[in-house]
Parts: C-alpha cells; structure tokens; sequence
C-alpha cells in the first residue's frame, strides 16, 4: 500500500530547531577503550577480524553479528541495509538472504558491495569491500534446514522488498505456505546464500582526540597490504 506524505515544510519553519535537533551539535564522546598498532595487528585481516569478533561476542556487545551491507543499483543510487553474518572463512564473509529482494537485484547488476560491522561499546568499526557470488545450492540448503520453522516459512511468505496492501498479506502466505508445506519446507528457489570476496579491509579504532587508529588492507598480487590510514 502506498502513502503520500506531505512535502517538507518551508525553510523558516524550518530554522525553529527542537531541542532534539540543537542537542545534536553537543553530542560528544572520547574514544579511549583500545589502540591498534602495526605491531599488535595481525598481517591477515582475517585472522585480525576473527580476533575483533571473538572479543565483541565476550563482551556481549549488542548483535555482535549484524553488518551493513552496501550496494548500488543501475540507477547509480546507493542503498544499505543491515544484514547478519553466518559464516567466514578464507573465501569470504557469507549472509542469506531473498534473491528478488533490492539487494539481490543490486548485486544481480553490479556484483561489488560493501560491508561495515560497528561495535559501538568496544569503540570500533570494521569495513570490507569486495565482490559478491552466491554460495553453493547445498550451502543454501543446510543453513535453511538449520533455521527455525518460522523463519522458514517466513523466506517463502515475504516477497521482500515489493509494495503489499497490509501485514495481512504476510500473515495470509505464512498460513498458507505452512499448511502446504507442513515441517517439510523445501527451501525457496528466491532464497539462498552470498559471499563476499575481499579484496579491502579497514579496521578503525577509536582514540582520543580523534586522532583514531586506522589500518587498511588491500590485495595486491595475491598478498596482503597493511597500510595505516589518517583518521
């Protein structure tokens, strides 16, 4: 269903700021938890991501699984949406998803994509950039007989990303599909895995004064570059 929203208000009305908005300018906060040194890195980022989030599920830090993922369409238009992580390994960092949905049309047409993971409480941001491929139909095939049933039924339910008149609509194609299809759910044709393939990976840890750490890694000739980057 679609809703039409009045345009923006004119710009002097929009000058009266709320206190939302002028708090916004005062917001601060003085990274000091951690550094990242050269010395003290791994030389595969890999192994230097795998170290970050072992260290962010101990500390239990919020969805420690959840990443950004970043694509552009044919329109040239960037769109992101955040996506969890269920595997990584030397080919890459892999997600599932619906195939149909913008993302899956985005990475359809233009295969290069980027992922950011950011654990707010450990002060630190991991990017990855790469190009993406779709893992094997049998990878697919065990993580969707992994899932809960509910989610199961929900990745043949939802036509992700298209207009649809109300949740009813969901509600109605998950009873359905569920009485079709009982425990039984085969996976969806629409559904499956993506990996991204690095080729660019930046760590950035937050320091005082803003003068944060920041290490980029980029392929070159088949080896890892560690190069630090100005904040």
């Amino acid at each position: 269903m679609t809703y039409i929203a009045r345009a923006a208000e004119p710009l002097p009305i929009l000058r009266r700021m709320t206190d939302t908005a002028r708090h916004l300018a005062q917001l601060r906060k003085s990274y000091e938890k951690a550094e990242l040194s050269e010395t003290h890195s791994h030389a595969d980022p890999l192994r230097q991501f795998e170290l970050w989030l072992e260290e962010a599920i101990r500390a239990e830090v919020p969805e420690p699984n959840a990443m950004t993922l970043a694509t552009v369409g044919a329109d040239l238009r960037p769109s992101t949406r955040v996506v969890l992580i269920k595997d990584y390994d030397a080919r890459g960092i892999v997600w599932y998803t619906n195939y149909l949905s913008r993302k899956g049309q985005e990475l359809a047409g233009n295969p290069y994509a980027a992922l950011q993971f950011h654990w707010v409480e450990l002060e630190r941001v991991v990017r990855i950039e790469g190009v993406v491929e779709k893992v094997s139909a049998e990878e697919s095939d065990a993580y969707f007989h992994s899932r809960p049933l509910d989610s199961r039924i929900g990745a043949w339910a939802s036509p992700q990303s298209e207009v649809i008149e109300g949740r009813s609509v969901l509600v109605a194609n998950a009873a359905k599909y569920g009485a079709k299809f009982l425990l039984n759910l085969p996976r969806p044709p629409h559904w499956g895995g993506y990996r991204l393939v690095p080729d660019r990976w930046e760590f950035w840890q937050g320091r005082k004064s803003r003068l944060h750490d920041r290490l980029r890694y980029r392929l070159d000739g088949g080896q890892w570059v560690r190069e630090r980057l100005a904040p």
